[in-house]
């Protein structure tokens, strides 16, 4: 069978560290891996909060591309973009959402409701829908009404599953994720003041996706007096981050919200104890006994869950083993293109 050419839209720099561009830059390697002609089409940084000058060049760009090339685009500009410019496209769209953009954390209410809209009106235009999890796929149906054909589950791909382990003998609490309001690190530092009478050290690893909220996390740690203990890394080479999982020995994500949570699957690939919460596609993703889930925003019970780990050993090697041997199990990400790529081939 000859592959279909396809087109892939995502807007400003693929290579970024974050879940949604990791994502994004190791499907459109392995659609290519595949032997399948993909052109890279770069649209301008600003979405979701595009200018009116980058929505021009963006619907211009799309529809350029030949209708009878599929166009997979990012779910930062189909859930954003102009219905009306998004409606020029001639080529079958493919929508990529990894959570719906109005279902953020901290946005102002009139901006969600707009967002909600936008991206119901625009998924009218698709001819499919890539989730990352069957929690998004759930989401798209049950509060977008989207036909539950249309959508197809690609769960992303990891490396082989890391053997290396190496934990500091001061324990560390390793936390990745973007300096951002949706990601709870203010919940995670807060339930770290409770331990004070433990031994441990926490790393923060992420870039600052929000200067407000990288200024008072480090105003919270300076405030409760843990600045000799947690340590806001930023952004680090990959190598780094590697390193960072394997010297730990807990892995905590205060999330208020997951469409899928790669990060959770790399704590599991180093076999690390997981402590997050019970909210998005974190239930999906984090393997039963591999991890331990409270509700979103409790503090105390975050912190409970993190001196369980420090102080039973037993419970925390009992958690590392579910943890390895479920990263062991983590697909690939040539089995995630090829789940995107047969979307691909049955569209005309």
């Amino acid at each position: 069978m000859t592959l279909k050419p396809a087109a892939f839209a995502i807007p400003g720099d693929m290579t970024q560290k974050t879940g949604g561009y990791i994502y994004e830059y190791e499907l459109l390697m392995g659609l290519r891996a595949q032997g399948r002609a993909v052109e890279h089409v770069q649209l301008p940084a600003g979405f979701p909060d595009a200018t009116a000058a980058e929505t021009a060049a963006s619907i211009e760009a799309m529809a350029a591309i030949a209708d009878d090339v599929p166009l997979i685009i990012d779910g930062l500009v189909f859930g954003s973009i102009d219905t009306a410019g998004l409606g020029t496209v001639r080529a079958p769209i493919i929508a990529m959402i990894h959570h719906p953009l109005g279902l953020e954390t901290g946005l102002p209410p009139e901006r969600a409701r707009e967002l909600l809209r936008r991206e119901a009106d625009n998924l009218e235009l698709a001819r499919a829908v890539i989730v990352p999890s069957p929690h998004t796929a759930r989401i798209l149906m049950q509060q977008f009404g989207v036909a539950e054909d249309k959508i197809t589950i690609a769960l992303p791909g990891f490396r082989p599953a890391d053997p290396v382990h190496t934990p500091l003998t001061s324990p560390l609490i390793l936390s990745v994720g973007l300096l951002a309001e949706r990601k709870g690190h203010d919940v995670l530092v807060a339930a770290l003041a409770q331990l004070a009478d433990l031994a441990w050290q926490a790393e923060i690893v992420g870039k600052t996706h929000d200067p407000k909220v990288e200024a008072r996390l480090r105003n919270q740690i300076i405030t409760l007096g843990l600045e000799a203990r947690v340590t806001l890394a930023g952004l680090l080479p990959d190598a780094a981050v590697i390193e960072r999982y394997r010297s730990a020995s807990i892995f905590a994500l205060a999330t208020r919200y997951e469409g899928y949570g790669i990060v959770l699957g790399e704590a599991m690939l180093h076999g690390l104890p997981i402590v997050t919460c019970r909210t998005g596609a974190v239930p999906d993703t984090v393997a039963d006994g591999a991890g331990m889930l409270v509700p979103v925003d409790d503090v105390d019970a975050f912190a409970g869950a993190l001196r369980s780990l420090l102080t039973d050993a037993a419970q925390r090697r009992a958690m590392e083993e579910k943890s390895a041997a479920a990263g062991r199990l983590l697909p690939s990400w040539q089995a995630t293109a090829q789940r995107v790529g047969h979307v691909i081939d049955q569209l005309s």
